[in-house]
């Protein structure tokens, strides 16, 4: 029970469901989260390790980045079907467009000069 609690607290929050928007498009590292959603490291780095902490994400190292994406392999059937809920109440939101269009401009910078991506 308690991990599905876990998993319903990490989707209600804003700035969660928009990072999730964006990890449905690809996955992204720290600093294009940031970029597009115009929020700090920290806040960006926080909001992701709650999803992933929420068995939602999975991490991956690509040299100096951090890339985080949805774990679709690992996927309890209850995160498949909130997932999916998640992307269909999305569907047509302004914000939510607005920022994979954003996405498509986002840039991997140097992780430890830009936004202490780097872990």
């Amino acid at each position: 029970m308690r991990e599905v609690v876990k998993a319903f607290k990490a989707l209600s929050d804003e700035t969660r469901l928009r990072i999730l928007n964006l990890l449905m498009e690809r996955e992204c590292c720290v600093c294009e989260v940031m970029q597009v959603l115009d929020i700090s490291q920290t806040r960006a780095s926080r909001n992701l390790t709650i999803l992933y902490d929420a068995g939602l994400l999975k991490l991956r190292r690509a040299g100096l980045w951090a890339l985080y994406s949805i774990d679709k392999d690992n996927l309890k059937a209850y995160q498949v079907g909130m997932l999916d809920a998640t992307r269909q109440a999305l569907e047509g939101n302004d914000i939510a467009l607005q920022d994979r269009e954003r996405l498509k401009y986002a840039q991997r910078l140097l992780p430890d000069i830009i936004c202490g991506c780097k872990s």
